[in-house]
């Protein structure tokens, strides 16, 4: 092991599918830093504490994704606080003296994507956005319609008694959901109406959303973002094309959020372009 040799990673469980090793390789080989490596490790919950005690000085950091962003909150010496606002932590930066913090970069990446998907983002608080799902990555889009201005989105999930952590993340960030239940006849109307809406639910839940939007006329200021890369596009954003709404597929909010962890690690910008080539090329390859 050389003194400039530094190391980056990917970890998850299932972790193999991960499109995180394209976009960091490629982004140290356009930024000529030779030197940099970005594996990938199978980690589940109970053995992230073992894994980080293990790793040497020559860390940079970790990506991380399912189940590991809420395990990481207690396993880092510092949380920045919007990951501990949406109390998810996607990225672990070490520090000299081996100082572990824990951020959040999925926030970024949201905001990103939907400024890509329509070139007149939602402000001032007088646009309706929608959030499917209440999940971790559910609190982080919370925190990316806040910061797009919207303040009061509305939250669909399937069960109004699972929706704790979206709740405790608004409450953090000043930002007042109302949560509506997916079946409700108010469902349909709701998306119908949304000027931004963010999917964060599996791919297959997406063919049930799919028919509240066919049969409409959208308009091309109303986007609409599916976390979901595997599989792309899934039913809903087809249909949400198709009547008219502009759509971000969800390796957008991939690459952004990869583009923030490589300019934590590494202290450059992020060659943008380069990496959503190889990106592009993957997901097509996939």
């Amino acid at each position: 092991m050389t003194t400039s040799e530094r190391r980056a990673a990917v970890l998850g469980h299932p972790v193999a599918h991960s499109l995180s090793p394209v976009l960091h390789r490629t982004a140290y080989q356009a930024l000529g830093l030779d030197a940099w490596s970005y594996g990938l490790h199978d980690v589940d919950e109970p053995d992230l504490p073992g894994f980080l005690s293990g790793l040497g000085a020559e860390w940079a950091g970790l990506s991380l994704t399912m189940p590991l962003k809420q395990a990481a909150l207690r396993c880092v010496d510092v949380v920045q606080p919007l990951a501990d606002a949406v109390g998810a932590v996607n990225t672990i930066i070490f520090q000299p003296g081996g100082l572990r913090v824990g951020a959040n970069t999925d926030v970024y990446g949201l905001v990103q994507a939907l400024k890509e998907a329509s070139p007149q983002p939602a402000t001032g608080g007088r646009s309706r956005g929608v959030i499917i799902g209440g999940g971790a990555t559910a609190a982080s889009a919370v925190a990316a319609l806040g910061e797009l201005g919207v303040h009061r989105p509305v939250v669909l999930v399937r069960s109004l008694g699972r929706a704790g952590t979206v709740l405790r993340a608004a409450a953090t960030m000043g930002v007042e959901p109302e949560l509506v239940a997916l079946g409700t006849d108010r469902a349909g109307g709701l998306l119908r109406d949304a000027e931004i809406v963010i999917s964060t639910v599996p791919g297959g839940a997406s063919a049930d959303l799919a028919p509240l939007v066919a049969a409409t006329a959208l308009d091309p200021a109303q986007a609409l973002i599916d976390v979901v890369y595997e599989g792309w596009p899934t039913p809903l954003p087809t249909q949400w094309l198709a009547s008219g709404g502009s759509v971000a597929p969800g390796y957008l909010m991939l690459l952004h959020q990869a583009c923030e962890q490589v300019r934590l690690f590494t202290g450059r910008p992020a060659p943008v372009e380069a990496m959503r080539a190889a990106l592009v090329g993957a997901v097509a390859g996939s």
